[in-house]
C-alpha cells in the first residue's frame, strides 16, 4: 500500500500528571524509527498465496527515521517541527519476465534515499495541567511541506539493458503536495493504568503531481496526492517492578482513502488500511523516555481507487506482515 501516514515510534500513552506536559521554555528533542517488509499482497481482504508462491510480489523494504523537535510556549500550548529521512528499497523479482518466457530476467531494484517531507504543528491542551482528574484532551493542527523529492528515478537492469525509471510511489521521498494535518489525543489515568487514544489525518488537496507511473491504464499514468490517516486507541500499565517502565497494548488503523476529502482523486495510487494488534513498552527515566512498538496486523484491504472503480479494475497491494516502531525523547 502506497506511503501510509507514519511516525518514526508508535508512542506510548499520553502524559499522566504535571511532569509529563512540555513546560513554557523548555525543548524536547526526539528520534524516531520505523521499519517494515511488505512483501504479502492482497486484493481486497483476499491474500494473493498464488503469487506469493511464484515469487512474483514485488518488495518494499523501507526505514523511515524522523527527527523532531518541540518547544514549550505556555503550559498548554506547544509548536513541533519533524523530518524524516528514509532508506527504502523496491524490488520486482526477475520472476515476472521469466514466467512470461523471457530466460535469465534480472530482478529490478529502485532505491530511495534522502529527506522526506517537512512537518510543523502546533497542539494546545484543553485543560490546563495539571489536569485534576488525570485526564486530557489535546488538539493538534499542522502543515505538510513539500520538501522531499517526487520523482526519485533508479538505474535498473531489464532482459534488454539498463534503463532509468521513476521509483514507485510507495517508495518516492516525498508527494509533491502542500498538506495539512488535524489530529486529536486523549488519555484518562486511573490508579492501575492509562487509557489513551489519539487520531491524524492528514489532508492533501493536491489532485497529481505530474510524476510518470508507467502503468498501462491511461487513468493511472501519473501519480495522485492523496490523503492519509492513522488512529490508535488501548492502555498502559506499569512494570512495578522496574520503575518507569509501562506496557501498552491497543489496537491501530492506518491507510490511504480511497477519495480525498478536498479536491479531486485521479491518477494512481493504493488504497486501503491495515487493523492491527499493536503491544509495546515505554521507559522514562527523569528526562529521557524510550519506546518500542510492534504493531501485527490481522485485518488488511485493498480498496478500489476512484481510477479503479472508473475503469472496474482493482490490483493488489503489498501489505507487511508486522512494523518495528522505535522513539527516543529528552527534554531540556
Amino acid at each position: 500500500m502506497s506511503g501510509a501516514l507514519c511516525s518514526g515510534t508508535g508512542g506510548g500513552t499520553s502524559p499522566e500528571g504535571d511532569d509529563g506536559y512540555l513546560a513554557p521554555g523548555r525543548w524536547q528533542i526526539s528520534f524516531g524509527y520505523r521499519r517494515q517488509k511488505s512483501d504479502r499482497a492482497f486484493i481486497g481482504t483476499d491474500e494473493q498465496e498464488e503469487r506469493r508462491r511464484l515469487g512474483v510480489i514485488s518488495i518494499n523494504r523501507i526505514n523511515l527515521f524522523d527527527v523532531g523537535v518541540s518547544y514549550g510556549v505556555t503550559r498548554r500550548f506547544s509548536v513541533s517541527a519533524s523530518v524524516p529521512f528514509m532508506i527504502a528499497t523496491r524490488t520486482r523479482p526477475g520472476n515476472v519476465d521469466r514466467l512470461a518466457g523471457i530466460p535469465n530476467a534480472p530482478d529490478q531494484v529502485n532505491k530511495s534515499v534522502g529527506f522526506g517531507d517537512v512537518s510543523v504543528s502546533g497542539r494546545v491542551w484543553l485543560v490546563r495541567p495539571p489536569a485534576e482528574k488525570r485526564s486530557n484532551i489535546s488538539i493538534g493542527f499542522g502543515i505538510k511541506i513539500p520538501t522531499g523529492k517526487k520523482n526519485v528515478s533508479t538505474v535498473v537492469d531489464t532482459p534488454t539493458g539498463p534503463q532509468r525509471r521513476f521509483n514507485d510511489q510507495s517508495i518516492q521521498l516525498g508527494d509533491g503536495g502542500f498538506g495539512f494535518t488535524i489530529d486529536a489525543l486523549a488519555f484518562r489515568s486511573f490508579n492501575r493504568f492509562t487509557l489513551f487514544g489519539s487520531g491524524t489525518y492528514m489532508f492533501n488537496p493536491r489532485n497529481t503531481n505530474g510524476v510518470p507511473t508507467g502503468r498501462p491504464r491511461p487513468s493511472e499514468a501519473v501519480m495522485s496526492v492523496s490523503d492519509q490517516y492513522l488512529a490508535r486507541a488501548g492502555f498502559s500499565f506499569p512494570i512495578r517492578k522496574i520503575r518507569g517502565l509501562a506496557f501498552n497494548i491497543g489496537g491501530r488503523i492506518e491507510g490511504v482513502p480511497s477519495s480525498d476529502v478536498f479536491g479531486r482523486s485521479d491518477g494512481f495510487r493504493r488504497p486501503g488500511y491495515a487493523v492491527s494488534i499493536e503491544p509495546g513498552f515505554t521507559y522514562t527515566r527523569k528526562k529521557e523516555t524510550w519506546s518500542l512498538n510492534v504493531p501485527v496486523p490481522v485485518v488488511r484491504n485493498r480498496i478500489r481507487s476512484v481510477p479503479e472503480i472508473r475503469d472496474n479494475a482493482l490490483d493488489a497491494a503489498a501489505f507487511a506482515d508486522y512494523l518495528i516502531m522505535a522513539g527516543y525523547s529528552r527534554r531540556f
